[in-house]
């Protein structure tokens, strides 16, 4: 690839430098990083825009902030004026990605493969502009090969490479079943970027083995290869394990501002600079400036933390919807004071029962063991009165306050 660094302007270079510190910001690795600034090169003097590609294996289309780590840098991209490139892999996911899997995927139907993908879309445009986004299934590509095509695309890689992944090298040496079409997996998703041409392609550092493979059929097809750029897996509330529905430790991207805030309030400090790295649109001058206070002492956790709190809700709800957001918080958990806009419910069954039972009647809770646990633990009360007993028999009256955990709080009012 020719040397476009050496011609530029010295105001080409600092735009450059410019975007490269942006991408940088967060990530976890360029390979390579030199190829990456050699493109943003090219594209200052042709001014033409690099494509930037994220494959989407549509099978659990409810985003947490985790998944928005990807989306956010995406979003830098895009403000830059590059071409995003999504990639919905309806034609892969019939099969699943095997990464981090110790069997065999169940493969999804098409209808399936749809449904999620409008998910995606919908939840996506909270980040992204989707009007300015490149919509593909990669079934326009991939349905077309003939068996010649497939034979020749799976004689460029070595069973050998293929079991250096870790997902599949531990199956193999624990005698655990790897049917041969996950093999094609990685495959596919490389014969993506050779399709569609793609200068970048992004992805978490669980990605890693397939994102180069795109590089390594770029290669083989005698195409220009595409830069890797490699993102952390972001930890949960519980500050150790990634973030994950199962773990019950996420940030939903639909979760009501109340909880988004409060759940923000409860990472621990340390994570407090990776958050703001991470699932934030803030500035790079911004994040250091936050960055720099922390570390001199200038800046509260508690203020920085608050502040990514009010941040995270304004990206998803809006600005008027994280100050209101911000005032529950301080009234309830600062001024231990009952705010005056609570969710109402309203009740017009038996007006006296369990208070495991009622807490599941009302929606608060999933079972009656999370609810003795929760009791147990001094994580239930009523009208700020802690409930000790999970036998208590509660008599429901007009405007009885029923509060879970630290951020889930409801009124009831009879009918």
């Amino acid at each position: 690839m020719e040397n476009f660094i050496e011609q530029l302007s010295n105001e080409q270079k600092l735009e450059v430098e410019r975007q490269l510190n942006t991408y940088k910001n967060g990530s976890h690795e360029m390979i390579p990083e030199l190829e990456l600034k050699n493109k943003l090169a090219r594209s200052l003097l042709t001014n033409k825009p690099l494509r930037v590609k994220l494959g989407l294996d549509p099978s659990a289309p409810d985003i947490h902030l985790g998944h928005t780590v990807v989306l956010n840098k995406l979003k830098q991209f895009q403000e830059n004026g590059h071409i995003i490139q999504l990639i919905i892999g309806d034609f892969t996911g019939r099969i699943g990605d095997p990464t981090d899997k110790t069997a065999t995927r169940r493969q999804l139907t098409d209808e399936e493969v749809k449904h999620n993908a409008k998910t995606y879309f919908e939840q996506f445009s909270r980040v992204l502009d989707m009007d300015k986004v490149e919509l593909h299934y990669n079934s326009e590509w991939l349905s077309r090969l003939n068996f010649e095509d497939v034979i020749h695309l799976s004689s460029s890689i070595t069973v050998a490479r293929l079991l250096e992944r870790n997902d599949f090298s531990n199956r193999f040496s624990s005698g655990k079943p790897i049917s041969l079409h996950e093999f094609f997996y990685p495959l596919m998703q490389g014969y993506d970027s050779v399709a569609l041409k793609t200068d970048i392609e992004l992805g978490g550092t669980d990605q890693h083995f397939n994102l180069l493979m795109g590089r390594h059929l770029q290669e083989h097809f005698g195409e220009e290869k595409q830069v890797v750029l490699l993102l952390p897996l972001i930890e949960g509330l519980d500050g150790v394990d990634k973030m994950s529905k199962s773990k019950n430790n996420y940030i939903g991207v639909d979760d009501q501002p109340n909880d988004m805030y409060g759940k923000t309030m409860s990472i621990p400090d340390v994570l407090i600079t990776k958050y703001f790295d991470l699932v934030t649109d803030l500035t790079l001058e911004e994040k250091n400036k936050i960055k720099e206070g922390l570390k001199n002492g200038k800046l509260h956790p508690r203020d920085a933390k608050m502040f990514l709190a009010k941040t995270i809700v304004s990206i998803y709800h809006g600005v008027e919807q994280s100050e209101e957001a911000e005032t529950y918080f301080r009234d309830v958990f600062q001024k231990k004071a009952i705010p005056e806009t609570i969710p109402l419910i309203k009740w017009s069954g038996t007006k006296q029962m369990p208070i495991s039972d009622l807490l599941m009647a009302l929606d608060l809770i999933e079972s009656k063991t999370a609810a003795r646990k929760m009791i147990q633990n001094g994580g239930v009360r009523l009208n700020q009165t802690k409930v000790k007993d999970n036998q208590l028999m509660v008599g429901l009256e007009e405007g009885l306050i029923i509060q879970i955990g630290k951020r889930k709080m409801v009124r009831i009012t009879m009918q």
